[in-house]
């Protein structure tokens, strides 16, 4: 099992949102945004079970950019399973889930794109890297997924944000990019935009 967060929503016909935090955080980082993006959906935050020097992250890295594909691969897989776990305990709808993750979790969320078709219903992913390369993605049949990157993110590259939106476009996606002039951090115009997005498209 993964730690986590389930919040109920007020509106069962609103998705469940799949917040999924960056290196450091746990699961009670992102439910303020969880809530930003929509106040009536049910939230599940989910931590990461690997500790990188105590800090918790969804998968290893062999260093700073360079992960450990086979890990990836394995916590991939242990997630998928806790959420279609969580949606039979929770009685949410496995169908109408939409993941939020920033950095390391955008990463993970990202990489639940490329190995499960329809995994979930869309995505919004904040400084997300490729996640792996020289593989098959699953149809997308317009999947919508939003990006957020910073044009001076020196932990992602802006060439590797345009790189993932192409992987994702050919595989049949709709995405949305969203450019700030900041580093890595999540901004409040990155937010909004993404709430706006989502609006849009849920």
């Amino acid at each position: 099992m993964m730690k986590h967060l389930y919040f109920q929503g007020e509106d069962s016909s609103r998705p469940t949102l799949l917040l999924l935090h960056g290196t450091g955080g746990n699961e009670h980082d992102l439910v303020g945004l969880g809530k930003e993006i929509d106040s009536s959906a049910n939230i599940l935050s989910v931590r990461g079970n690997v500790l990188e020097n105590g800090m918790p992250r969804f998968f290893k890295r062999l260093a700073e950019g360079v992960f450990d594909l086979e890990d990836l691969q394995a916590r991939t897989e242990e997630l998928k399973s806790f959420l279609d776990e969580a949606a039979q305990t929770y009685k949410f709808d496995r169908d109408q889930v939409v993941a939020i993750g920033y950095s390391n979790g955008a990463n993970i969320a990202g990489n639940l794109l490329f190995e499960y078709k329809d995994v979930v219903k869309g995505a919004i992913l904040h400084h997300p890297m490729v996640p792996r390369r020289g593989v098959e993605i699953p149809v997308m049949s317009g999947t919508p997924v939003f990006i957020g990157a910073g044009k001076n993110d020196f932990m992602c590259p802006a060439a590797e944000s345009e790189e993932l939106k192409d992987l994702l476009q050919n595989a049949g996606a709709s995405v949305e990019m969203h450019w700030h002039e900041y580093g890595h951090q999540l901004t409040q115009s990155e937010v909004q935009a993404a709430k706006e997005w989502y609006k849009a498209n849920f």
